[in-house]
């Protein structure tokens, strides 16, 4: 972890919470209460039009813990340069752009150390996970904002995780509790697919994002296609999916979040004084078809 210089406003280790803005302040939300929740969309996936996910324990573990690697990160909050909450916000939607604010060793440390943590209980959903963490730094990252001389730290990483999710593919087998279909590349696609649009849910409903959007990627439909699921914010955190992929018609959900005053901050540890001494509320999320 890089030293904290003393500095009123340290530099971030790595991307801690989530962030919302509205007009007196930031709702800020850990990332695995935000991984929770898209536990919760999985858990209610598919219907007539979408397959449900099988093995299905080992996929909506994958998808609830995927970010559990973030807890101690999320502890405290850090400022951007500009001085607001370090967090993913309705501004990265659909991209990594974020990484000179952060340092990189730490922020791979803390994704490799989330996935072996998952990996030591539950292998098939270790690779779920590596394959998400795999996708947010080739497909999703900006390289334009990493240090040149840290590229070869990141790609080295990433053919890493390749190589896990190999080795932990032999891990299930060797378990004998999986059947060779379970461990197939298209299965495996097909669940990375939906933690990726789960994810992507899940992140629209935290920062409230307002515009529309199409959730990554798209998902297994029972006619044998891929079917695209649009998301049309119709009030806060209030959410049409078209077509609708749930086994129920609306889908009502809360997550923790803590209220901090003012959007500019000189001093980190303002932020993290007002962070601390928050409440937790409870936010709620809906999903509906109609």
């Amino acid at each position: 972890m890089a030293p904290d210089d003393g500095s009123p406003n340290p530099k971030p280790q790595a991307l801690p919470m989530l962030r919302a803005m509205d007009p007196t302040g930031w709702w800020l939300i850990r990332h695995p209460d935000h991984a929770r929740l898209a536990g919760e969309f999985a858990a209610h996936w598919g219907n007539r039009l979408f397959h449900a996910p099988e093995p299905r324990p080992d996929v909506l573990e994958g998808i609830r813990r995927h970010d559990d690697g973030w807890a101690g990160r999320d502890a405290q909050p850090f400022l951007t340069r500009q001085g607001k909450p370090s967090a993913f916000g309705a501004d990265l939607v659909g991209r990594y752009t974020a990484f000179e604010e952060i340092d990189l060793p730490e922020y791979l440390a803390v994704r490799g150390r989330a996935l072996e943590a998952v990996a030591a209980e539950n292998p098939y959903a270790a690779i779920l996970i590596s394959m998400h963490t795999c996708n947010l730094l080739t497909e999703h990252a900006d390289r334009s904002t990493i240090r040149p001389d840290q590229l070869p730290l990141l790609d080295a990483f990433v053919e890493g995780q390749r190589r896990r999710q190999a080795e932990l593919r032999g891990a299930c087998l060797a378990l004998g509790t999986f059947q060779p279909r379970d461990l197939a590349p298209g299965t495996l696609d097909a669940h990375f697919r939906l933690l990726q649009a789960c994810d992507n849910l899940s992140l629209l409903a935290c920062v409230d994002f307002e515009g529309p959007a199409t959730l990554l990627h798209p998902l297994p439909t029972r006619d044998g296609g891929l079917g695209t699921v649009d998301v049309q914010r119709l009030g806060p955190r209030t959410f049409r999916l078209t077509p609708w992929p749930l086994d129920v018609p609306v889908l009502r959900c809360s997550i923790p979040a803590r209220h901090v005053a003012g959007h500019v901050f000189d001093d980190v540890q303002r932020l993290r004084d007002l962070h601390a001494a928050a409440p937790e509320a409870s936010l709620d999320v809906v999903v509906t078809r109609d």
